[in-house]
C-alpha cells in the first residue's frame, strides 16, 4: 500500500479545502510544495502539513524495507477531502431568539507513490 497521511478535524469546510486539493492532485511532490507555499487560501497550510507527513512516512517505509529513497521521484497519487463532524452552536438573533451556527470540519488524506523508472 502507498504511504499515506490523514489529518482529521481540520477546522475548515471540506468544500473550501477541496478547492486547494484540486491544485495539487497528480503533481510531483516538489511542485505541490511550491503551489501550496504560494497559495493564498488558509487550507494550503493544512494540506502542506499533511503532504509533509506523507513524504516522511514514505521515507520511513523505505528505511524499513532497506530500499533507495528519492523525494524527486514521488508524486501525489491520491488526495481525498471528506466532511468531518459538524460542531453545532447557536448565535444570538433579534428579539431574544437564537439561530443555529454550523462549524464544519473536514478530513484530509494524501497518498504518495514513486514514479516508475524508464
Amino acid at each position: 500500500m502507498a504511504p499515506r497521511a490523514i489529518q482529521r478535524g481540520v477546522r475548515q469546510s471540506a468544500r473550501k479545502v477541496r478547492l486547494v486539493a484540486d491544485l495539487i492532485r497528480g503533481k510531483g511532490v516538489n511542485e505541490a510544495y511550491a503551489v501550496l507555499k504560494f497559495a493564498k487560501q488558509r487550507a494550503a497550510r493544512q494540506l502542506q502539513k499533511v503532504l509533509k507527513s506523507a513524504v516522511s512516512n514514505a521515507e520511513q517505509d523505505a528505511i524499513k524495507a532497506n530500499t533507495a529513497f528519492d523525494v524527486d521521484q514521488l508524486f501525489i497519487a491520491f488526495v481525498a477531502v471528506n466532511e468531518g463532524p459538524t460542531l453545532k452552536r447557536f448565535h444570538a438573533a433579534a428579539m431574544g431568539r437564537a439561530t443555529p451556527l454550523h462549524k464544519r470540519t473536514s478530513a484530509v488524506e494524501i497518498r504518495v507513490a514513486a514514479k516508475e523508472a524508464k
